[in-house]
């Protein structure tokens, strides 16, 4: 077995390690979310937290880990019997692999037997081996929706259902969700990642100093890791001296009444959604007072337990980046701060406490997440070279009607195009390849029912054979690659038109955001096309690309399909499965290079040869307009829809789209 790491040879990320020293005293925070870049000992710190836990007892031979001095009652090896003597054993940390199956996490219910034999022959899943301890997902955010459905599931219920055709098993799962993640690669959804109890940032150290003890200790751990890891052990030994008693202290905290004023009011000041952020704030806080050996929770405490539960609950959108303005934090502390007893004279009786508070129309500043954003045709462009101007704001987002891909696809689970997956309304039967995992019992009986004869069937029961059972096709619907090739063009150029353009687009990536697209950017203008942003997970990264876009030039039209052209073929190497919808932004002008229209043409044609899926967005504007947009649309052998038409509420943009597919 690999030695690991220990947990205080890991250099800095003091938030991190407190985080996860805060759960290890009160499981009942909820988890960690650790975000950071590459390379910033995210997993080497999760990972060393097990040696830190206390042993956990269990009920011998049981694979649930049922507790002795309380067993569960519905468990799949029960019955057990209450105040039994246990084994005491490590506590576990499960790790679950974003590409895992269903079954690897929930378990495996045998349905030939169940049909053939009734009996439940059930292996348990990692939800089963998480239970009364840690599940550690690595790149939490590329984990597939259908895996996220059962976690969320699994975390709310503090248990684990499996049902197959009616047959179902059922176990406690209560589990410590830790999860680390690049956010380059993505965001989380918001129901998943409200779930997690404290989220913190990392990154990698400037000071030279602390880089060199990183790379010396982490070199030293290579040579001889278990040499290194008792060097350490004193250490060690000592921190898990100070979380079990922090744990035994951890009852006899007092959450007095202005702790619970300070923290109501943070949450309501900084507008959180729901209200486990108070919970999350209330057991963060208690925690951080038996950590620090205090049987009172003090404002420092619910200072601390702000910064670590409330940056991932206040985004209102994809786009917000995580945070808490600290300013904004101590002047709300500072407002709601009080006694815990009432005031004798009956002053102090308002949700803020005790005397000298502020008035109400003193509250807090703004921090600046709710003001207006300035006009899209504000300032003037700044020189630059070319004609270029500087970039523009985008307009406000809206909804976007759906834009698909024709056809049916296999890709990764989504909500854009139709596709064959393994979850949504079935649509058929075949026989299954492998394992059995979505029985449809109709084709099965079907296939069964005439051999039952020759099969000497005497009872009322069926006689079912492993050939009799029927695998069911589902159709679900599948994330896409959405290839935004955008003008950047001088004839883009005019600010307010411009505005438009980017707040379509910024209305778009939020439809793919939601959708669990893969996003690319591609621009043009001036003489050439480039790559602004390779296909990623991440629609932050596009948006932000999107934000400090360029105009000015001539319009290459022909060089930005050429390029989404080469990005496609190199994405098909990577994702054969994965369809793509090109999505073009432009007025329909080419005015770059020799011959710009008719190369513009053949660089389209490319595509309808391909059958490349192609919407173009017709950004042309004013009284008179030449349609070079729908020749662009005809060529690529897509449709085309003005930004008008774009819009979801556009009644215009269906009958547009009816009498062009009448003609």
């Amino acid at each position: 077995m690999t030695t690991p790491f220990p947990f205080t040879a890991v250099v800095g990320q003091d938030d991190l390690r407190l985080a996860l020293l805060l759960n290890a005293v009160s499981p009942s925070v909820g988890g960690v979310l650790v975000r950071g870049e590459k390379g910033t000992a995210k997993s080497t710190a999760v990972r060393a937290l097990t040696s830190l836990l206390p042993k956990v007892a269990v009920v011998p031979g049981c694979r649930f880990s049922c507790d002795p001095a309380s067993p569960d009652p519905g468990c799949p090896d029960g019955p057990h019997e209450g105040g039994g003597g246990g084994t005491s054993r490590p506590a576990r940390m499960v790790e679950l692999p974003v590409g895992a199956s269903e079954d690897r996490l929930v378990g495996a219910l045998d349905i030939e037997r169940a049909l053939a034999e009734g009996v439940k022959a059930f292996e348990p899943g990692l939800l089963a081996a998480a239970h009364r301890g840690i599940l550690y997902v690595d790149e939490v955010n590329l984990l597939h929706d259908h895996l996220v459905d059962l976690l969320l599931d699994a975390a709310a219920m503090g248990a684990s259902y499996v049902e197959r055709e009616g047959v179902s098993v059922r176990h406690a799962a209560r589990f410590l969700l830790v999860g680390t993640m690049n956010p380059e690669e993505g965001e989380l959804r918001p129901q998943l990642l409200d779930r997690f109890g404290l989220t913190v940032e990392v990154a990698a150290s400037r000071e030279p100093d602390q880089r060199v003890e990183v790379v010396r200790r982490r070199l030293a751990y290579d040579d001889d890791p278990a040499g290194f890891a008792a060097r350490w052990a004193d250490e060690e030994a000592a921190v898990r001296q100070r979380v079990v008693a922090a744990r035994e202290l951890l009852p006899s905290v007092r959450l007095g009444d202005a702790a619970l004023r300070q923290i109501a009011g943070t949450c309501a000041a900084f507008e959180v959604d729901g209200m486990r952020a108070d919970i999350v704030m209330a057991r963060t806080a208690t925690a951080l007072a038996a950590w620090a050996g205090r049987t009172d929770v003090l404002a420092e405490d619910v200072r601390q337990a702000a910064l670590l539960a409330l940056p991932h609950r206040r985004r209102r959108n994809p786009f917000d980046a995580p945070g808490l303005d600290e300013d904004k934090l101590d002047q709300t502390l500072e407002e709601f701060a009080g006694d815990d007893d009432p005031d004798p004279d009956g002053d102090g009786g308002g949700p803020g406490g005790g005397g000298g508070q502020p008035e109400p129309d003193e509250g807090p500043a703004d921090d600046g997440a709710g003001a207006a954003p300035p006009e899209a045709g504000e300032g003037e462009p700044a020189p630059g070279g070319a004609g270029e101007q500087s970039p523009v704001r985008a307009a406000e987002p809206f909804r976007t009607k759906v834009l698909s891909v024709p056809g049916i696809g296999e890709g990764a689970a989504g909500r854009r195009s139709r596709a064959r997956t393994e979850h949504g309304r079935t649509t058929g039967a075949r026989r299954p390849e492998g394992a059995l995992t979505k029985l449809h019992l109709a084709a099965t009986v079907r296939a069964a029912a005439p051999h039952q004869r020759a099969r000497g069937r005497s009872g009322r029961g069926l006689v079912v054979r492993r050939d009799d059972l029927r695998q069911a096709t589902r159709e679900g619907r599948e994330g896409n690659l959405v290839l935004f090739v955008v003008d950047a063009s001088g004839s883009m150029a005019a600010r307010q038109r411009m505005s438009a353009v980017k707040g379509a687009v910024l209305s778009l990536l939020l439809d793919a955001y939601q959708r669990r697209d893969k996003v690319g950017l591609v621009t043009f203008r001036g003489s050439a096309a480039e790559v602004a942003l390779p296909p990623t997970s991440s629609v932050d990264a596009a948006a932000a690309r999107l934000e400090s876009l360029p105009t000015g030039g001539r319009t290459p039209l022909a060089a930005g399909l050429l390029k989404a052209h080469d990005v496609l073929r190199v994405e098909r190497l990577r994702d054969p499965a994965r369809r793509a919808l090109v999505v073009v932004v432009t007025d329909g002008r080419a005015t770059g290079g020799p011959e710009p229209v008719a190369l513009a043409a053949r660089a389209a044609r490319l595509f309808a040869a391909e059958g490349i899926a192609s919407v173009v967005v017709d950004c042309e504007s004013g009284p008179v307009r030449l349609g070079l947009a729908g020749q662009l649309a005809g060529e690529l052998g897509g449709t085309a829809v003005t930004l008008d038409e774009l819009r979801a509420d556009s009644i215009a943009g269906l009958v547009k789209d009816v009498q062009r597919r009448a003609a």
